[in-house]
């Protein structure tokens, strides 16, 4: 019987390299060469047309449908001149993947003919079938209109011979059905509350623009090794597995020499983002064996949210022509570190100021403290509904461990950064403040830059971490769209910094001066955040010991952390802010139960399957070659030797009977489980009941799967195993 494993390996021994794309140029010479960007509209659209959809970017002012009609024919000639032949609405629906209709720019003209056409009705609008998008119950089967609408805030690009052009989806009745609207809702809301606060510092600041740097992790396995694992291509990751004798323990792959397959698939997805206008930068090898991380220079977070979703096909469609598969899953491998897509959040002003970078004097450093602790003061106050942002069937396996942040949320701000804020708490008097308290306040805060930037350490087990000029939310994970952190994240940095400006604006009223009411303020938010501030091991069980002292939330799985998003407090945040109405923040509760409980139903049928057809038949295939060894030991061995010569594999044909035994009852029992589950009445009850009573099955099941594989005939063991996929051929 052919091994379709030795059969893949024979196959990445044999490949032969793949030579990366070699541009001739500079890559500032071709960077967003493919973009209809600042200078493709500056070309191609008339003065009266590129300062409209400037207004538009800019000041968020709405585009005529005359001047539509002008950008339509614009992008048309400029796409088509790329080799476009088709465009799309590019979107981002709550599947988490991104979503595209191809429509070809051609219209009959009759006789026989046809003419090249793109109107401004074609790209301002479309209409995608609704009902066949994650909704939460606001649209039904039958109700299957919705909408794209264009966001000018996003260029359109060319990619693969589409124009494609990045829209907002609403249901016919408004409702936000993707990532991106309450995204750029969020902004809107951050961008005014903030610019308000600055107001307190520099009248020169009208604008403010929310910043991300995201940092993405994967993996890369051979083409062929993954084609022959079922569950790696149904699920992300492998659900059985035993340890290599060599995983990251030597600590030896983290920013080594890149391998030079890696090297050459890099160079091919870099190429192919920096025409699309991804600033992507940097690459090198992450901790674990075949994995690697890219990231990008800091852009807006809309656009940057865009960029990462765009690059994630990127990286998977070069992968292919490389003969490789790139793995984004938080956990594709057990034993080794998982993958995270570290967010680097910062807030800057239309002035070029960067509000979480300190300055050179106490007036520029006072408001560098101010966004720095109503930021941290947010985290206190939501720390829960962070958790739920990136709550996730795949998180789940990946938080608390080997690097990753734990489930309980924190922020680590450093040690220098943690005693200055002490000192403000004990320096700042409720009552007004003495001359001398004053000068020395100001003094201590001057000193900021001289020693934030090299000496506020990292601190890896922090989910929320301060990293000089930015906060780093690192519990993100890799394959999940950002927008739905930075929705969260922006909307409780919002309502602080409004709740902020209130109470200081009460101060003044009661003709507190302004500096000292903004003190007494902060003093106020130090006092009451300090909870949420941690600067030790997140990994240890003293710390979950002592966030349960504080009254923080562990919550460790998803189907408890979702519970956060339809919390009083957030229905009223995004309410409040006019982020998302009940109704939209429900059906996304419910989309996020719904996606939980059909990704741990397949991981349980595709076990079943797996367990049933490949592993157990294995198994028993071995067995029968010991018992056969066995009998014939008996025409050998005198019956005194049999005994002592057939001693270990008898051992061994009772502990596989003994394994395949306890595999086959917990198949059973994790079906019976399932069934259940399925017929319970909500997604809540469900969610809960794969969560508690099917997943559990899981853990059994590969613990004696792995221990098989350690024994069985690598001969006849059916799939590849972690020593051959975790090192690129």
């Amino acid at each position: 019987m052919e091994n379709r494993r030795f059969s893949a390996l024979q196959e990445v021994l044999h490949r032969n390299p793949v030579e990366p794309v070699a541009p001739s140029s500079q890559i500032s010479e071709y960077y967003g060469s493919n973009v209809f960007g600042y200078d493709a509209m500056k070309e191609y659209l008339s003065e009266e047309a590129f300062l409209m959809v400037m207004n538009a970017i800019e000041k968020g002012s709405t585009i005529d449908r005359k001047i539509a009609d002008q950008v339509a024919s614009a992008m048309k000639s400029w796409s088509t001149n790329k080799g476009a032949t088709h465009y799309t609405h590019w979107f981002q629906p709550l599947n988490g993947t991104t979503a595209e209709k191809h429509d070809g720019f051609f219209e009959p003209a009759g006789n026989g003919r046809a003419i090249e056409r793109f109107s401004g009705s074609q790209l301002v609008q479309q209409e995608p079938d609704a009902s066949s998008f994650p909704s939460g119950g606001i649209r039904n089967t039958f109700e299957a209109r919705g909408y794209t609408a264009w966001d000018p805030t996003s260029p359109a690009f060319v990619f693969d011979k589409t124009l494609c052009i990045p829209t907002i989806f609403v249901s016919y009745t408004g409702e936000a059905l993707d990532y991106k609207t309450p995204l750029l809702k969020s902004l809107h809301a951050l961008d005014k509350a903030a610019t308000d606060v600055c107001q307190y510092f520099d009248k020169n600041v009208t604008k403010t623009i929310a910043t991300l740097g995201w940092e993405q992790e994967y993996f890369l396995v051979d083409a062929a090794l993954y084609n022959v694992r079922y569950d790696l291509q149904q699920t992300g990751r492998t659900l059985f597995g035993a340890s290599p004798a060599k995983g990251q323990q030597l600590e030896d792959h983290y920013w080594g020499s890149i391998p030079a397959r890696a090297t050459a698939y890099m160079r091919d997805f870099e190429y192919e983002c920096h025409l699309l206008g991804i600033p992507v930068r940097t690459r090198h090898n992450e901790v674990a064996p075949a994995q690697f991380e890219c990231a990008p220079v800091f852009e807006e977070v809309n656009l940057a949210v865009d960029h990462n979703q765009l690059l994630m096909d990127v990286m998977e469609k070069v992968a292919i022509k490389h003969n490789l598969r790139v793995l984004l899953h938080e956990k594709p491998y057990a034993g080794v570190n998982g993958s995270g897509k570290h967010n680097n959040w910062s807030l800057a002003t239309n002035t070029g100021k960067n509000l979480l970078s300190p300055g050179k004097t106490p007036k520029t450093n006072l408001q560098f403290l101010t966004f720095f602790v109503n930021t941290i003061m947010a985290v206190h106050e939501h720390a829960d509904l962070l958790r739920a942002a990136i709550a996730s069937a795949n998180n789940d396996h990946r938080l608390g461990a080997n690097e990753a942040p734990p489930a309980i949320m924190s922020a680590f701000l450093g040690d220098q950064l943690s005693k200055m804020l002490d000192d403000i708490e004990k320096s700042v008097s409720e009552k007004k403040m003495t001359p001398e308290q004053k000068t020395a306040l100001k003094l201590g805060i001057g000193k900021i830059p001289d020693i934030l930037l090299d000496n506020t350490d990292r601190n890896r087990t922090s989910p929320f971490a301060f990293t000089g000029n930015k906060f780093e939310f690192r519990a993100v994970g890799s394959s999940a769209n950002c927008s739905g952190p930075m929705t969260v994240l922006n909307a409780i940095v919002a309502e602080q910094l409004i709740t902020f400006k209130n109470d200081v604006d009460a101060l003044i009223a009661k003709n507190v001066e302004k500096d000292e009411a903004i003190f007494q303020v902060l003093k106020k938010y130090i006092v009451a955040s300090k909870k949420i501030r941690f600067e030790g091991n997140g990994y240890g069980e003293e710390w979950k010991k002592e966030a349960q002292k504080r009254g923080l939330n562990n919550f460790n799985t998803t189907p408890q952390a979702l519970e956060a998003y339809v919390s009083k407090t957030s229905l009223k945040l995004f309410e409040d802010l006019g982020i998302l109405s009940h109704r939209e923040q429900e059906a996304r509760y419910e989309i996020c139960l719904e996606t939980y409980t059909k990704k741990i139903q397949i991981e349980s049928r595709i076990i079943g399957d797996v367990v049933m057809n490949q592993i157990i038949p294995s198994a028993i295939r071995y067995q029968k070659v010991l018992v056969d060894n066995v009998s014939g030991m008996k025409n050998i061995f005198s019956a005194a030797d049999f005994k002592k010569a057939a001693d270990v594999q008898l051992d061994s044909i009772k502990e596989i009977s003994e394994r395949v035994t306890i595999i086959k009852n917990e198949v059973e029992k994790m079906i019976e489980e399932r069934k259940k589950a399925n017929n319970l009445d909500n997604a809540k009850k469900q969610a809960h009941a794969y969560c508690d009573k099917v997943k559990p099955c899981f853990e059994t099941i590969r613990y004696n799967v792995d221990k098989l594989e350690m024994m069985v005939d690598d001969a006849m063991w059916p799939m590849p195993k972690y020593r051959e996929m975790l090192y690129l051929k």
